[in-house]
């Protein structure tokens, strides 16, 4: 058996993961934060949408190929 503290390399991939996993938490907390303190702002104001229908005839070759 190794002894674990002589494992020197071990320790410093443990480190590193969890030195990301600090960096990930710290990062979505931050995320949250600032998302929470925000107000919702519309870039568009809605207005009623306008709908237009075309008539096709049964000779048209548009007609024929969709139905």
């Amino acid at each position: 058996m190794s002894d674990w503290t002589s494992l020197w390399y071990v320790w410093l991939i443990l480190l590193t993961v969890f030195l990301l996993l600090l960096c990930g938490i710290a990062g979505s907390c931050i995320k949250f934060c600032c998302q929470k303190k925000r107000f919702p702002v519309e870039t568009f104001p809605r207005h009623p949408c306008d709908l237009t229908v075309a008539a096709a005839d049964s000779d048209s070759t548009t007609h024929s190929t969709v139905t």
